[in-house]
């Protein structure tokens, strides 16, 4: 019964962890490189949540959404003003600027006078509920976060999968000139896949705010998603979920059985299996230059 209590926890958390890792490799799959701002994205859709309840009196319910679509909005916008000025560029520099819009984001919110200096509390309608099934204690929190992310992972395939909008998306990962040749708006595209890269951050946001509270920091938790991407193949969709998963429940479990420590570099061993056997992940195309 621990086991399964244990297991539950990392699905969980792992799900926080793929939901962040989609935006990873959505970005690196429009445009070949990678946002370190996904974790700052997510903190800002979390505050986003956090004062649309509070100091605007939205329910709940509208208040989600609505953070969502404004981080939406957001991530479109700042691919539009900060990143597409220098693509086409080294990927270094590219890597660079998100490392930076990550710090500038997290310095802005900091900024704020008895806000971002503090922990806040998410007021959501299930906190502190708990599902009891025999011995095992689930609580809402964990459940609402492995039922939302199933519910967003299957309308995201059926977007790529029978939209007009995810087929475009598709095609313009495959092969942005094609793409363009064929009549796709490529740099459109581009930012439309930042914004639904923010978007998700902000899903992901909203749902760890009710377990770890709401701060300036809590972004942190990319550098763990990071490894999320890498276990699952960085050009894979469904790998970001899965590796999620991994890293999730290996956190769990190494937390517990084993020596204190442990829990913090699980992910980063795991990530260092994982290029020595696997180097292109589990869901990774095999990709190969001739030269």
């Amino acid at each position: 019964m621990q086991l399964l209590q244990l297991l539950i926890s990392g699905v969980a958390q792992g799900c926080i962890y793929g939901l962040i890792a989609l935006g990873f490799v959505l970005i690196y799959k429009a445009t070949e490189t990678v946002s370190f701002a996904q974790g700052d994205l997510m903190m800002v859709g979390a505050f986003s949540g956090l004062a649309a309840m509070t100091l605007l009196g939205f329910p709940f319910w509208i208040a989600v959404p609505a953070a969502v679509v404004a981080m939406g909005v957001f991530g479109a916008f700042l691919e539009r003003l900060v990143i597409r000025p220098i693509l086409g560029q080294p990927a270094f520099s590219i890597v660079m600027l998100t490392i930076g819009v990550g710090y500038v984001l997290r310095g802005l919110i900091t900024m704020i006078p008895d806000v971002g200096t503090d922990t806040h509390t998410m007021p959501v309608p299930y906190a502190g509920e708990v599902l009891r099934l025999g011995g095992l204690v689930i609580a809402a929190e964990q459940m609402v976060v492995i039922g939302a992310t199933g519910i967003l992972c299957l309308g995201l395939f059926a977007m790529f999968k029978y939209s007009k909008l995810g087929i475009a998306m598709q095609a313009a990962s495959q092969n942005q000139l094609a793409a363009y040749y064929m009549g796709i708006p490529v740099k459109q595209i581009n930012g439309l896949v930042w914004g639904l890269a923010a978007a998700v951050a902000a899903v992901a946001g909203l749902l760890l705010a009710p377990i770890t509270f709401v701060h300036a920091n809590m972004g942190f938790i990319g550098l763990k998603a990071f490894p999320a991407a890498v276990v699952g193949g960085f050009g894979s969709l469904p790998g970001a979920i899965v590796g999620g998963l991994v890293i999730g429940i290996v956190e769990s479990l190494s937390g517990f059985y084993l020596p204190e420590g442990f829990k913090d570099i699980a992910p980063y061993i795991v990530v260092l299996l994982m290029l020595v056997l696997k180097p292109n992940g589990l869901f990774g195309e095999q990709l190969r230059k001739k030269v």
